[in-house]
């Protein structure tokens, strides 16, 4: 059994082989934007965190290197140990390099040490401004550093000759990529980009814009925009700064890899993840009751992860520890997949109802309105039955938490007048169908002896605080 999801192999010669979203076809889009623009331009492929792109991206280098393309793969929050951009990105294009053309390439390296100058005595004099008093120290410091720092500034020391060296830089690399991609672009993959420090994401930005506007190489950013757009305000120090015109001036092309269809990728979560093991044991399914626990976690997975509402990182999370936790549950044990499920899920996506539930601090009332915020927009035609089914489990059993036995009093009671159940709790998904509520509740107490359990018989085993059994 698996206990957490694995990265996908790519096989060298199919990439796309172990894609379970048939995302390929999106990759033969962004190739044929690349033949059809391939003088250079930046790309961003836009995305929430979670959602894949990392290993679409991978997937997709590998079928651009199946197809002529030489391709760099630069993780970014993973080098943000190193200061400057630059040298990164240039130790990048040296594993590129062919012998013969080791010798272009130093002559570009010594073209990029002009653009570096001053960049040490600035960072040196912004470490002792913070952390050294005396002028004295600070200055003997900086001028130490100034000195470290002459080889870059002894052919330049001007504004004009900076320029100058830029225009060499870019004239000297765009030759280097010609001569050395067969024709074709330099395909350029900076991931991670919204993950790491906030001032070097800007700053790889930044060169990319000023140093590396050249033809024959386009930049693909990998990021999630919202949250590169908070990195760029917290380098700038104003919320205000509009970061989306900020980001115009980097990004020539923005692409958003479309959602998955629904339910496709928690299908292969349950396959994945071995659930049939459990639920599908004969020696659980000989129970009546217990024989169709696969059909309804089925069921509540289509309603839970449809409308795209979380991510895949959150639906592989879930899944994960659903089926972790599912072994403590014995053969014999109910589960109740629809709640089981849904605590899960409420304990990934919204922690702090999570704790109320089992803090006991909810009313019935206030624990309805918190799980309608949650489920209100999964609810239609097709739906409704099995979430009023859902709503009514969450209720007994916190009910049956909260007064620490059965108390199914507090649900409904007996009308001796009409001779009838007379039901004392509304539900939040359809306030006008009472006797359908009604009628839930009537089969779960006659039908089902998992009425008496409360909410503790499942959240003990999703905190892992029951043996494992199975």
């Amino acid at each position: 059994m698996n206990i957490k999801h694995s990265e996908i192999t790519i096989d060298p010669e199919n990439p796309f082989e172990n894609c379970k979203l048939d995302r390929k076809k999106y990759s033969q889009v962004l190739t044929g934007l690349i033949n059809s623009y391939s003088e250079g331009f930046v790309l961003a492929i836009n995305n929430k965190w979670g959602t894949g792109k990392t290993t679409f991206i991978k997937m997709w280098k590998q079928d651009l290197i199946n197809n002529g393309y030489k391709t760099v793969y630069f993780n970014a929050w993973e080098n943000d140990f190193e200061n400057n951009p630059l040298v990164a990105i240039m130790g990048e294009l040296k594993i590129l390099t062919k012998k013969s053309a080791d010798p272009e390439f130093k002559s570009i390296l010594k073209k990029a040490s002009i653009l570096s100058k001053h960049l040490v005595p600035i960072v040196a004099q912004s470490i002792v401004d913070r952390y050294i008093d005396t002028k004295e120290i600070k200055d003997a410091i900086v001028d130490l550093s100034k000195g470290a720092s002459d080889l870059f500034e002894n052919d330049v020391n001007e504004y004009s000759a900076k320029k100058k060296g830029i225009k060499e830089f870019r004239t000297g690399l765009s030759h280097f990529i010609a001569n050395n991609n067969d024709g074709k672009p330099l395909i350029f993959i900076i991931d991670e980009l919204d993950r790491c420090r906030p001032n070097y994401a800007v700053s790889i930005l930044e060169q990319i814009k000023h140093f590396f506007s050249i033809p024959d190489i386009i930049f693909v950013l990998s990021i999630d925009k919202e949250q590169l757009g908070n990195a760029i305000c917290g380098v700038y120090g104003s919320d205000k700064i509009d970061s989306n015109e900020y980001l115009r001036r980097f990004i020539d092309i923005e692409y958003s890899i479309p959602e998955p269809e629904n339910n496709v990728f928690h299908k292969y979560l349950y396959s994945y993840f071995g659930f049939d093991d459990f639920l599908e044991k004969n020696s659980r399914k000989q129970y009546r009751e217990l024989a169709s626990d696969k059909r309804s976690f089925l069921e509540i997975s289509n309603i839970l992860f449809s409308n795209n509402s979380i991510t895949l990182r959150q639906q592989e999370k879930i899944f994960s520890h659903s089926r972790l936790a599912m072994r403590s549950f014995g053969d014999n044990m109910y589960l109740v997949p629809e709640i089981f499920l849904f605590l899960i899920y409420t304990k990934v996506i919204n922690e702090n109802y999570y704790n109320k539930i089992k803090s006991k601090t909810l009313s019935i009332p206030e624990l309805q309105e918190e799980f309608y915020k949650i489920i209100k927009n999964k609810i239609n035609e097709d739906t409704q039955r099995l979430l009023m089914w859902l709503e009514a489990y969450l209720v007994l059993f916190y009910t049956n938490y909260i007064h620490q036995d059965y108390r199914r009093n507090k649900i409904f009671e007996r009308d001796a007048t009409l001779n009838k159940n007379k039901l004392l709790v509304h539900s939040i998904i359809n306030k006008s169908a009472d006797d359908e509520f009604l009628s839930v509740f009537e089969n779960i107490d006659n039908s089902r002896n998992s009425g008496n359990l409360d909410i503790s018989h499942f959240t003990n085993r999703i905190d892992l605080t029951e043996s494992i059994i199975n």
